[in-house]
């Protein structure tokens, strides 16, 4: 009961709102129409006010018709814009059409003594008319922002793009609540260059010098177009940087409220933004029909990477999806997530994918037909601490769970690599290497299909560098970089996702996947970026520290070996690494060998002896 009496209430107070406005526009189109008298009379008083007083309860109801059919009242005041203007303008015509066919009408037929209203005070009416009503409704809004404005300092801001969508910024800035005044549109197009827009000038963004933003105190910039390319935004960054002004961007029109952009969606521009490369958007129909019917399995569901997957198939038609995770807090937080999405149809289990027997009663429970392998330990300084651990997850789990996919007649496992796993330095890259050379011993032992998928840092997933970067600016800084010269790829957690699903519907078995990441970003240099994107200056406020290489950890990453060579697929951005032949029996024999003797007992030294007896390539550091 109390809901429907709330409801009525408000409805009430809309539709007096609304009565209000329609009352105030009838008021204002009759005072118009003294007004027109008076203006037809050359501004005097010298007409007939019996006639004036005839006419004046037609064009009241006439208005009141016409306000009504189009609804031109039913707009919020407060946020009048070019649709508003549009109605008014209807509702004006509309009146004035029929003024002149009522008045003849009336004239005509004598229902009513009246005279007919002369053909020029009905234009001089429309004009005045739809004049104030538009006025009336700005000069509301520039009270309405006066009032409700925050109080404090001005923000001035330029707009990049002076185009359509720099003038829908503009307008959107105008409706904010903060003190933000527009001082000028910066553009790139040279022909747009020293024209007006809104009152404000054109500047081309090159001819613009450091000092010129300083003069007009600007604070912020923000870039007005769709679908920029990731490599001019990084530039306008790099621009900005040097200039001191803080860079922000309007998001795609899709995400607009109700189609319209309102200032709160202008955001930051976020570090992925600056990845170097367009994103890549893998979009495959024949995913859907891969995973139709089918049941899957996503270990490690609940990680960055594995809880991306589970979002992501959930979009498909699948008979079953088994998430599974050891970690009970973020499984539980997924899980939730889901759920407040409408998605039921999973099953998330809390399991370590090292209990063979408690892996096997899932098997046989749910009978996979694909297996998305995302389970590992990834952290490279404490692996190096705890290589048995490494060990154990990164190559023991992979064992149980590859025999279990030949075992139970799986037709897919995709196993989720890294680049660390190319020419490895640490004991994280070498247990990740070892486990994909123990899938390839896995070829052509059964009818099951395995897979890899590898790929460089992943963007926001836990423990990578922006997270903790963000950390460290939240607590005051410095930033912390092991090393000036360091370089990393970089993707996004959706298209690491992606690659993974995409790789599962394409491939037929043994193939390595890669993904073009394009130019490789030194670390440094990125958390620079991120000071500046935060609003803070380097290094008067944020500064970074070196620290010095982690235990195991390169200069740079590689997504393949010297001796693998590439193949390309339908996709330009993915490629098929062919790796070097590997010696199955020796290789099984000596991992074998490796769980055997991998416990607590044993020490780290040997584990990693034999790890690189496994692994060549593994620069270990052999010294305790």
């Amino acid at each position: 009961m109390i809901p429907t009496i709330k409801m009525l209430k408000d409805k009430i107070e809309k539709s007096s709102s609304q009565w209000l406005v329609l009352l105030i526009d009838i008021f204002l189109v009759s005072i118009c129409f003294v007004l027109a008298y008076t203006i037809r009379y050359n501004l005097t008083l010298n007409f007939d006010f019996s006639r004036l007083l005839e006419n004046l309860p037609v064009v009241v109801l006439v208005g009141l018709i016409s306000f009504v059919l189009t609804g031109s009242y039913k707009g919020h005041i407060r946020f009048t814009g070019r649709k508003d203007v549009y109605a008014i303008f209807n509702s004006i015509c509309l009146t004035s059409m029929l003024l002149i066919i009522v008045t003849l009408l009336l004239a005509k037929w004598s229902l009513v003594k009246v005279q007919r209203i002369p053909l020029s005070i009905i234009i001089i009416h429309s004009l005045l008319s739809f004049i104030v009503l538009v006025a009336s409704r700005l000069v509301f809004v520039g009270l309405y922002r006066n009032i409700t404005r925050e109080p404090g300092k001005i923000t001035n801001v330029m707009i990049l793009g002076a185009g359509e969508f720099g003038i829908l910024t503009y307008n959107a800035l105008q409706s904010s609540i903060r003190n933000i005044k527009v001082v000028a549109y910066l553009d790139n197009e040279k022909k747009k260059s020293g024209r007006r827009i809104n009152g404000l000038k054109v500047f081309h963004v090159d001819q613009v010098a450091e000092d010129f933003y300083k003069e007009k105190e600007v604070v912020e910039v923000i870039v007005a177009k769709q679908n920029i390319h990731s490599n001019e935004l990084r530039r306008i960054v790099d621009r900005f940087i040097q200039a001191d002004v803080r860079v922000k961007i309007i998001p795609p029109v899709e995400r607009w409220i109700n189609g319209e952009l309102k200032e709160s969606q202008i955001k930051s521009i976020q570090i992925e933004d600056l990845l170097g490369r367009p994103p890549i958007i893998l979009r495959n129909p024949r995913v859907n029909e891969e995973f139709y019917g089918k049941t899957l399995f996503v270990t490690g569901g609940a990680g960055s990477i594995g809880s991306e997957i589970v979002r992501q198939i959930t979009e498909y038609d699948y008979e079953a999806l088994v998430v599974i995770d050891q970690a009970e807090s973020p499984l539980y937080e997924l899980q939730q997530e889901l759920f407040r999405k409408g998605v039921t149809h999973f099953t998330p289990i809390v399991a370590d994918i090292r209990d063979k027997k408690r892996m096997t009663e899932l098997f046989e429970k749910y009978r996979p037909e694909y297996i998305f392998h995302a389970a590992a330990y990834k952290h490279v300084p404490l692996m190096e601490t705890n290589p048995y651990e490494a060990i154990r997850i990164n190559i023991g789990g992979t064992k149980i769970i590859s025999n279990l996919a030949m075992e139970f007649g799986v037709e897919k496992f995709v196993f989720v690599s890294t680049d660390k796993a190319v020419n490895p330095t640490n004991v994280m890259g070498a247990t990740k290497r070892a486990a994909e050379m123990l899938i390839g011993t896995r070829k052509g032992m059964s009818a099951t299909k395995f897979i890899i998928t590898r790929f460089g840092n992943v963007l926001g997933s836990n423990g990578s560098v922006i997270p903790l970067f963000k950390k460290q600016l939240e607590q005051g800084g410095p930033l912390t970089v092991t090393h000036k010269e360091v370089t990393r790829y970089f993707m996004t957690i959706p298209e690491a996702s992606s690659l993974v699903l995409e790789a599962g519907c394409m491939g037929v078995g043994g193939e390595i996947f890669v993904f073009d990441m394009g130019e490789s970003v030194k670390i440094f240099d990125l958390a620079k970026k991120m000071i500046f994107l935060s609003g803070f200056q380097y290094p008067e406020e944020v500064d970074i520290k070196i620290v010095g290489l982690r235990p195991g950890e390169k200069l740079y990453e590689e997504l393949l070996a010297s001796d693998e060579n590439t193949l390309p697929t339908h996709h330009e951005k993915i490629m098929i690494g062919k790796s070097r032949p590997v010696d199955c029996k020796k290789t099984s024999e000596k991992l074998e060998g490796l769980l055997l003797k991998s416990n607590n007992s044993t020490p780290a030294l040997e584990l990693k002896k034999m790890l690189k007896e496994i692994v060549p390539e593994y620069e270990a550091q052999l010294v305790e």
